[in-house]
């Protein structure tokens, strides 16, 4: 059972809904789908924008991305299973398993230290143009090729390496302790077990009308190039899977603690302790987990870049929340967006604490809303009991939050904010019943943001005498 109250996740999550729909939009990611999951529920499985935006083929919580180095952590959930079974032991060296590697540099690295990166393994071989589709995925030959040809970069443990070519290793040691492919054991131990019918170890082709198309980035050219889906081979387990945001978090669920579907707790707690600082940010990584720390939650997860797609999943599993959000642009935002939900929480979280918990806060939703004018777009958004004025277009709309006190029934005091905002200063709003038809305050009205919408799509220009609404 969650610590966190409901109704402030159940806010956060409304806001987050609406929020991610006015980014969609306004960052032009062709697609953006996303889920929550909270304690044992489902709370938003949700997609916004295209999966084909040349034939105009609206994107759906069911269309499947490749979520790339989420792979991972399927690969080191499995490790963890098989070494509970005593099959597997985390200081057992390659040359155990993967006995082609004798007299190689890579021969004594151990499976722990390639689940941490701290084996100083090479990223992607020294010709990674795959990765462009310039070439095909390394096969099996191909991956022992590059894992025999000057492949220790540094030596291991002095620092964390992140080493795609160490977790498709990790794969071929799963299957060899296992005694079954790899592709076939996650299905069988992990997929099947949790019963995700949306989710594979690599590309399916016969289910390629589902997959939402990936797209490039809008950094070198005007216009963005589709990309098309290809098998990993044998990098599956660093990068090959794909799934959707609700298996994802579904998924994710499994990794609470008390949840022993795949793993017992102390698995779990092994997996996601902290094995190395990443440096150059403020995260860490444990055994196929970052942990960071956001807003004083420490949540773990993975993120995921395959060409066309970019992708990031948090959870916290101590308050049992999740979420997950997949995006089909190689410039995806998707860490930024999947972290404001996390942000939001804490908002509402927050606000909950510090509002009367008898109170009744029905009253409040009238001043709720999306507004627009010249200037710009603002939300009135209610959290965990607290009226609040975001910025919507902000990466992190919860920075320096303006707090709204309530003066009458037509009338909001600003009492928070940034110091060149407008603290002290009130809102004043007319209703139509319980519709909002305007709110008048420091930057001059603002209107509900759809009638300033289509006021942009008909006005030739703004000038003296005929303005933006």
């Amino acid at each position: 059972m969650s610590n966190l109250p409901r109704e402030a996740v159940a806010d956060a999550v409304t806001y987050f809904e609406s929020w991610l729909e006015f980014r969609q939009r306004y960052s032009r990611i062709p697609g953006v789908q996303a889920a929550v999951w909270f304690d044992d529920d489902l709370l938003l499985s949700r997609a916004y924008g295209y999966a084909d935006t040349e034939a105009g083929i609206s994107l759906t919580p069911r269309h499947l991305f490749r979520i790339a180095s989420h792979s991972k952590t399927f690969t080191a959930t499995a490790v963890l299973q098989l070494t509970e079974k005593g099959v597997l032991r985390l200081d057992d060296t390659l040359e155990q398993w993967l006995p082609w590697l004798t007299g190689q540099p890579l021969s004594g690295i151990t499976v722990r230290e390639l689940l941490g990166h701290s084996a100083g393994v090479i990223r992607d071989g020294h010709d990674s143009d795959f990765w462009q589709l310039a070439d095909e995925f390394p096969d099996e030959a191909a991956l022992r090729k590059i894992a025999s040809d000057r492949a220790e970069v540094v030596p291991a443990n002095e620092r964390f390496k992140y080493s795609n070519i160490g977790y498709s290793l990790l794969g071929l040691v799963i299957a060899a302790a296992s005694g079954q492919d790899y592709q076939a054991y996650v299905r069988e131990h992990i997929i099947d077990q949790l019963g995700l019918p949306n989710t594979g170890p690599e590309y399916d082709p016969a289910r390629a009308t589902e997959y939402a198309c990936g797209y490039s980035a809008l950094a070198y050219a005007d216009h963005r190039v589709r990309i098309d889906h290809v098998d990993t081979a044998a990098m599956a387990p660093a990068t090959g899977f794909y799934s959707t945001a609700e298996d994802v978090v579904r998924y994710a669920a499994a990794h609470f603690h008390g949840d022993v579907r795949l793993l017992t707790d102390a698995s779990k707690r092994l997996m996601q302790r902290a094995e190395w600082k990443v440096e150059g940010t403020d995260g860490e990584y444990g055994l196929g987990l970052s942990r960071a720390e956001i807003g004083g939650r420490l949540v773990f997860g993975h993120g995921g870049g395959y060409p066309g797609h970019i992708t990031r999943t948090f959870f916290d599993p101590e308050d049992r929340l999740a979420v997950s959000v997949l995006t089909n642009a190689i410039d995806g935002p998707a860490e930024e967006l999947a972290v404001t939900l996390l942000r939001l929480v804490n908002l509402a979280e927050s606000g909950a604490h510090d509002t009367d918990a008898g109170s009744d806060h029905a009253g409040l939703h009238r001043f709720t809303g999306r507004f627009a004018n010249l200037w710009r777009a603002a939300d009135v958004v209610l959290l965990g009991g607290q009226l609040y004025l975001l910025a919507p277009t902000a990466a992190d709309p919860t920075h320096a939050p303006a707090k709204l006190s309530v003066i009458d029934d037509h009338t909001l005091r600003m009492t928070g904010g940034v110091g060149y905002a407008s603290y002290g200063e009130t809102l004043s709003y007319e209703f139509s019943g319980d519709t909002v038809m305007s709110i008048r305050g420091a930057t001059g009205t603002s209107y509900p943001i759809e009638r300033v919408r289509g006021a942009a799509a008909t006005l030739g220009h703004v000038s003296p005498g005929k303005p933006l609404r």
